[in-house]
């Protein structure tokens, strides 16, 4: 510790040896320095603030209908880039200042020194940002703010009507692209129904679940055939247990022919109603329409015979020897009945016939339609992915369309100017009193410096342990010098001009500046 104190006192004595070259070095740098400071033009700085309102009331409104942006990150996003090139550019053109740039060169300093000089600043969350440009004129300094807010708000505008326009135009080449899918799609789908009509499924209905269908329908009409046979059976039974007629009436009685034919009338006008209702639903060659037809003339050839008998039996209309017959209502009532019956069998028996031949078909193609129906399966699919995805980009184009009329309205992001481009009366720069304290200061320091400097490119020993350490020789001893009346106040005499000129330097600077507060007192 003691040594670095040594070495630090033989640093100051040093300095002090050489402390003209103080005041030779401060002296001119302080005049120069404040000359400079005296001569900086007055700097305007110009600021506006601008609110960016992302709570529009139509985004909720069009929540679901439109395209939604997020607007917080593009507003972030507009302030990161508003000083690029491109916008510098724009500046200097707005405002004449690229004039002035004759060459790439000058161009390029000019587009720096607007980087440097022009401030965004603001907070994200607020959504509320500061625009500021500092300039020698302060006409200018307005202008270049003014220019600057007007970027900001047709960057946004534009690059979001520039964006919008651009979807827009995909969505209609990609809308075209799937409006000739969707056709050749269609075309396919309805060439391949075409080739193979006959063999497509039924209301969604594929091959196997049309034959168990109509395995269904053929035992359903099987055991209804079945129930009709043991009915008309059961019938036959009874009919042949009774007798067509009984009991004989006087010869005084009236004769009566018996009604044999009233029965076979009653069935074909049954069969005859029945076909009616059927022609009603089907044509003439459905099974059940070509089976009750057949039963109808069968009964009519059966009535014509029996009525040839009985002309035989009762000729001229009389009656049998002995009195009248008289009909057994019973048995003409089964014999109806049974009528009925043999014709609701002769209907099912079609039913049957017509069932089993529809099974027989179907299994007989088990290896035609359900390729048939995985070919239409396939078709169908494509034919609903083109559509699906045709329906969904017209959607996307009416939602491009009402995002585009949102952004035109100017409702999506709204600019408020808080503070409109301002430039205050009194410079804000340069700060003077502070640039000449720090050319004192600097001034200052240099002197010193250079004064040690001075001590270290001639130096010299002041002591005797100086000389030890440095030249590693003994010494025995040394010679004090002694100052005389004359010396002591040549010596005194040089420190006082010596501090005297410090002084006056100092004097300088407390005059320069109060001169400088008091010239912005008056120019405030």
């Amino acid at each position: 510790m003691d040594e670095f104190i040594d070495q630090l006192k033989g640093y100051l004595r040093g300095i002090w040896r050489y402390r003209w070259y103080v005041h030779l070095v401060a002296w001119p740098l302080c005049l120069a320095g404040w000359t400079l400071v005296y001569l900086l033009p007055d700097q305007y700085e110009a600021s506006a603030r601008v609110y960016v309102d992302t709570k529009s009331v139509l985004r909720p409104l069009l929540k679901g209908l439109a395209v939604q942006t997020d607007v917080g990150n593009e507003v972030a996003i507009m302030t990161r880039t508003l000083l690029s090139r491109p916008n510098l550019e724009k500046v200097a053109r707005m405002n004449d200042m690229d004039l002035e740039a004759t060459t790439p060169e000058e161009m390029d300093a000019l587009l720096r020194r607007l980087e440097h000089t022009i401030k965004l600043t603001g907070r994200a969350r607020e959504n509320l940002y500061t625009i500021s440009y500092t300039d020698e004129d302060p006409e200018r300094a307005k202008q270049v703010v003014q220019s600057l807010l007007t970027i900001f708000v047709e960057t946004s505008l534009g690059d979001t009507r520039k964006d919008t326009d651009v979807a827009q135009r995909f969505i209609d080449e990609q809308i075209k692209e799937y409006e000739a899918r969707l056709f050749a799609a269609e075309e396919a789908l309805k060439e391949f129904k075409r080739k193979n009509v006959g063999l497509m499924p039924q209301e969604g209905r594929g091959y196997y679940q049309q034959l168990q269908d109509a395995q269904e329908k053929l035992s359903t009409a099987q055991l209804e055939l079945s129930e009709a046979e043991s009915r008309r059976d059961e019938l036959r039974r009874q009919l042949e247990g009774e007798e067509p007629t009984f009991g004989i009436m006087p010869p005084s009685a009236t004769p009566r022919a018996v009604p044999v034919d009233s029965a076979l009338d009653a069935r074909i006008q049954n069969l005859q109603q029945r076909l009616d209702e059927l022609l009603l639903k089907y044509t003439e060659k459905h099974p059940d329409v070509v089976s009750i037809r057949h039963t109808i003339e069968t009964l009519e050839a059966k009535k014509e015979e029996e009525l040839a008998q009985m002309a035989k039996v009762v000729p001229n209309g009389g009656s049998p020897v002995g009195g009248t017959l008289e009909g057994n209502p019973i048995y003409q009532q089964l014999k109806v009945s049974l009528g009925e019956a043999e014709a609701n069998v002769s209907a099912l028996r079609a039913r049957v016939s017509r069932y089993q031949s529809n099974v027989d078909h179907l299994r007989q193609m088990v290896d035609t339609i359900p390729k048939v129906e995985a070919g239409l399966q396939r078709l169908n699919r494509d034919y609903a992915v083109n559509k699906e995805k045709y329906e969904e980009l017209l959607a996307r184009r009416e939602a491009a369309k009402i995002a585009r009329e949102a952004g035109r309205s100017a409702e999506d992001v709204k600019f408020r100017i808080i503070d409109p481009p301002f430039v205050p009366p009194e410079p804000s720069g340069p700060n003077r009193p502070l640039l000449v304290s720090a050319v004192l200061v600097g001034s200052l320091l240099a002197g010193l410096a250079f004064a040690f400097f001075m001590s270290q490119i001639r130096p010299s020993f002041d002591n005797v342990r100086n000389v030890t350490r440095e030249l590693g020789l003994p010494v025995f001893g040394s010679v004090s010098r002694i100052w005389t009346g004359h010396a002591r106040l040549k010596r005194r005499a040089e420190v006082m001009v010596f501090g005297t000129m410090g002084i006056i330097l100092i004097a300088l600077y407390g005059l320069y500046l109060a001169y400088l507060l008091l010239l912005s007192k008056a120019t405030l």
